[in-house]
């Protein structure tokens, strides 16, 4: 075999050069020989033409049936059963329309694909709705500099929308939320890391306690921070007794998002930095965070996310207050979602503006803390800022001047060669004496 290969190797002929000695050299096809046809492009789209026609020709039979259904065949009515109706029967005819010209498999493809797509549009739609109907109904109050300069400390039911704001309710937010954060991601980031690299009977008790804590419900939370620290410590209703019932509700969030980030870095990354010498903390705090740093992020922002619209811990710990507090360790202290519960309460139009223009700006806050999380931890694993960038130009080339006047050192300082070195001078020659 090896002879056979040695005399008659296959390889490709490149341009006009000259074939090699002993290679095998393919006739080109001639143009127009229907013994060898021209090989036909294959399309690798997803999609074709006739999929979008099929979409649209169930789109507009199910609406037709579905109106012939309600207003001729069956007593139904309601725009609930309108819709139900007329997605399963957009389902069940494009799923006929698509067998007409695919197999089996490819149906069962196309419609699990519109279904997915449906449902998420489904849910895009519901978002937008929430969001436009809050800015809609809160529009008026938000219009106002004072809603977000002044509070309500001096503001009735009956006062117009040019009275009062929502600084009181924004400035507890901030410091609640602040308090929370600087409390839950230190303890949760170290009981990832924990669950991850000391594995174990009691690394899975906790991880069991965590799952469990997950679905606690706000409620809970906020008696028990008030049974413990209110009751029996005697701690006063605040600002600061409502951000430990948030750290109560944001902890387990953040450590089961963080544990599932830290378990998908390759375990050959650990290895790599055990096998260069480095110990279990450096690798942690130099590999394994590093490398998971965006899904940390996300995982931030999760708890974050959980916390900062909660209304029943803060009910029960904060207190309620119509002025602005500023002092999270004194008195009673409101936040936004706490203050929109309140005012949508009450049957007077003003006060209801006032509590979907706080409900669109705690949807404000959050999309902000989001962009702001993602700027800061969104970066791939490796990237550096400018500023790490040049400190770490700068480490280098203190490192190589050192190593330069090391190796000068070494050679001796009256060496008539001496190199130089660019960006080093020269060093200068001592003096001799008379």
């Amino acid at each position: 075999m090896s002879e056979i290969s040695e005399r008659t190797p296959v390889g490709p002929v490149s341009g006009t050069a000259e074939p090699q000695a002993g290679t095998t050299v393919l006739p080109k096809p001639a143009a127009g020989d229907p013994d060898m046809p021209a090989e036909a492009r294959r399309r690798i789209a997803t999609l074709r033409g006739t999929d979008y026609l099929a979409v649209l020709g169930a789109a507009i039979a199910s609406l037709s049936l579905t109106a012939v259904l309600f207003t001729r065949i069956l007593p139904f009515n309601g725009l609930l059963g309108f819709v139900v109706i007329a997605y399963a029967l957009f389902v069940g005819l494009y799923a006929l329309l698509v067998s007409f010209d695919g197999s089996g498999l490819v149906v069962r493809d196309r419609v699990a694909s519109v279904v997915v797509h449906s449902l998420g549009a489904l849910l895009l739609a519901a978002l937008v709705f929430v969001i436009g109907y809050t800015l809609w109904r809160g529009h008026k109050a938000l219009r106002h500099l004072n809603f977000f300069t002044k509070d309500m400390s001096s503001t009735g039911p009956l006062q117009p929308l040019t009275d009062g704001g929502m600084l009181h309710a924004i400035v507890g937010t901030l410091e609640q939320i602040t308090i929370a954060l600087a409390v839950t991601v230190p303890f949760a980031l170290t009981c990832a890391v924990f669950l991850n690299e000391v594995p174990g009977a009691f690394a899975r008790f906790v991880r069991t306690i965590v799952e469990a804590m997950t679905a606690l419900p706000s409620i809970v939370a906020g008696l028990f921070i008030y049974a413990t620290v209110i009751l029996t410590l005697g701690v006063q209703k605040s600002g600061f007794a409502a951000a430990l019932a948030l750290s109560v509700m944001m902890l387990p969030i953040i450590i089961r998002a963080a544990d599932v980030v830290l378990r998908l870095v390759p375990g050959s990354l650990r290895e790599a930095s055990y096998a260069l010498g480095a110990s279990q903390w450096r690798t942690v705090w130099s590999v394994l965070l590093p490398t998971a740093r965006s899904g940390l992020t996300t995982a931030v922002i999760l708890g974050t996310a959980r916390g900062i619209g909660e209304t029943s811990p803060v009910l029960l710990t904060a207190g309620f207050a119509d002025g602005t507090n500023t002092d999270p360790l004194h008195g009673p202290q409101v936040s936004l979602p706490l203050e929109t519960f309140s005012l949508v309460r009450s049957p007077e139009p003003n006060m209801i503006a006032r509590g979907f223009a706080a409900a669109a700006l705690l949807m404000w806050l959050v999309l902000v803390l989001f962009l702001l999380a993602r700027f800061l931890g969104g970066r791939a694993p490796g990237d550096l800022t400018r500023r790490q960038e040049h400190r770490r130009v700068l480490a280098s080339r203190r490192d190589a001047d050192r190593m330069a006047r090391r190796t000068l050192a070494r050679a001796g300082s009256s060496a008539p060669d001496a190199a130089v070195i660019p960006g080093l001078d020269p060093p200068a020659r001592p003096e001799r004496a008379p």
